[in-house]
């Protein structure tokens, strides 16, 4: 059978190029059945199981669709969480890079006004959280009279959460003549409902079923009380010694007592729940995503859309609230193709709940024996001798995309009427620039952050020590933010 590529759906050069450099050789089952459909400016709701690829299968097509001459946001993406919401800005400010397409993230328990100074900028794409979407639409902040994409993204986790009023209200300020795509795990009533209502005419397409999904991921359960909980995951983890582990437990208090015992043990771990700050779960994040850190112990925060690769094991420290939840916590590991591994305690008042989830999967999870105390002794040495060592950073997916990037920051900005025009005419006088060296700027109050692509950063930043931008010299520096 002929492998598919990108380059048959006539996408742009820049998309092409970024898409390569991001490491996509050849579309998904998803990616190849939604990008053609949205293309051709279709509604289209998709049930796709996690991991397949699915925010690439939006992300590509409206990347090529929207007109980066546009000043106000042309697509509108609403997620059930700030992690995802996050996972998808950043998929799309990759696969956009190099038509520098600026895509802005707002959502709850971050700093509104930051928000609003970048929604005032060239915005292309917006993702956000439907609490904090219709509080700026509220406010007057967010305009979406050029909104000619929406994409509901985890449409069932946003039910689940009890957001099926704001979503509507999000869609009655939308305009009427725009393309809808909504993606979900699984297609209860309410959803078909509000496809029937606010969506022309959409195609339907189930990609992947949950087996083939689950065939790739080793699921294991052990009957354990709940009391014998962290001694038995001491043991698994000495047995399995993975490279990279999720841990989910039900509550924050328990992730904190999980949490504070492998760290008492000298685990190289972190925890993340909804009761950290943003900034703290976001370093979290991106700590564990790049290998700072070999165990993760989460609430269900990181158990939907967070795209991190290579998670080798997965352990249900608690069961999940949900049979949904167990799919989704499960899938963080088996992602993109690969083997991985899942194991999880049942205590013996929960055996109905799992009953339940082995029903909804299909088939019966095999019970194991708890690991035997000789065979954990004799493997301790190289577990120990693993969570001593620092584990090797992994590139971030966007790491090859900023090769030949450098960002200048100009002490200048809004307050002194810096203007992007202002950027741009100087940075094309220099001899050898053009449009097309520069990548995104971004205008903040009293700085401006600017991208110059194409391997000239280092000529640009020498020239500007001595070249005015709009009549006066800048402090001009390079910068990481």
């Amino acid at each position: 059978m002929r492998e598919l590529s990108f380059g048959e759906y006539l996408l742009s050069e820049e998309l092409l190029e970024a898409i390569e450099l991001i490491g996509f050789r050849s579309p998904t089952d998803v990616q190849s059945r939604v990008i053609p459909i949205v293309l051709e400016k279709k509604d289209v709701v998709v049930k796709s199981q996690t991991g397949s690829g699915k925010t690439a299968a939006f992300a590509i097509p409206i990347c090529q669709m929207v007109s980066w001459e546009e000043n106000k946001p042309q697509a509108l993406v609403v997620a059930p969480t700030r992690e995802l919401s996050l996972q998808i800005k950043e998929d799309f400010f990759n696969i956009g890079r190099f038509k520098r397409l600026k895509v802005s993230a707002i959502f709850g328990k971050a700093p509104f006004v930051n928000q609003v100074r970048e929604l005032k900028q060239k915005t292309h794409v917006v993702v956000g959280t439907p609490g904090r979407i219709i509080d700026h639409l509220e406010r007057g902040t967010l305009d979406t009279s050029q909104i000619k994409y929406l994409v509901v993204d985890e449409a069932d986790e946003m039910m689940n959460m009890g957001f099926i009023e704001q979503l509507e209200a999000i869609i009655s300020r939308l305009p009427n003549e725009r393309m809808t795509m909504l993606f979900s795990a699984t297609m209860p009533p309410d959803i078909r409902e509000l496809c029937t209502e606010y969506m022309n005419s959409p195609e339907y397409i189930e990609v992947e079923n949950q087996n083939s999904t689950l065939e790739r991921i080793c699921q294991e359960r052990y009957n354990v009380e709940e009391e014998q909980k962290l001694e038995l995951l001491r043991d698994i983890t000495v047995i399995e010694n993975p490279d990279s582990c999720i841990i989910f437990c039900s509550t924050k208090q328990k992730v904190d007592e999980v949490y504070q015992e492998l760290h008492r043990y000298h685990y190289p771990c972190n925890k993340i729940h909804g009761g950290m700050e943003q900034i703290d779960r976001l370093k979290v994040m991106n700590d564990f995503k790049t290998g700072s850190f070999r165990y993760l112990i989460a609430t269900d925060v990181a158990a939907r859309g967070i795209d991190i690769d290579n998670v080798s094991l997965v352990i249900n420290y608690d069961i999940s609230r949900d049979k949904e939840g167990y799919l989704h916590r499960i899938g963080r590991t088996g992602r993109a193709n690969k083997a991985g591994q899942a194991v999880t305690f049942v205590t013996l008042a929960e055996n109905k709940r799992f009953e339940d989830i082995e029903q909804y999967i299909g088939f019966e999870i095999p019970v194991k024996d708890r690991p035997d105390k000789v065979n954990v002794g004799q493997m301790e040495q190289e577990f120990l001798k693993k969570i001593s060592t620092t584990p090797e950073l992994k590139e971030s997916k966007g790491s090859k995309l900023s090769e030949g990037i450098i960002k200048l920051h100009i002490n200048a900005g809004r307050k002194t009427k810096m203007r992007a025009v202002d950027i741009v005419g100087t940075l094309c006088n220099i001899k050898g620039m053009t449009a097309e060296d520069i990548g995104i700027i971004n205008i903040m109050d009293i700085s401006t952050f600017v991208e110059i692509l194409n391997g000239k950063g280092e000529m640009v930043l020498e020239v500007l020590q001595k070249t005015p931008i709009k009549g006066r010299l800048r402090v001009v520096s390079k910068t990481d933010r």
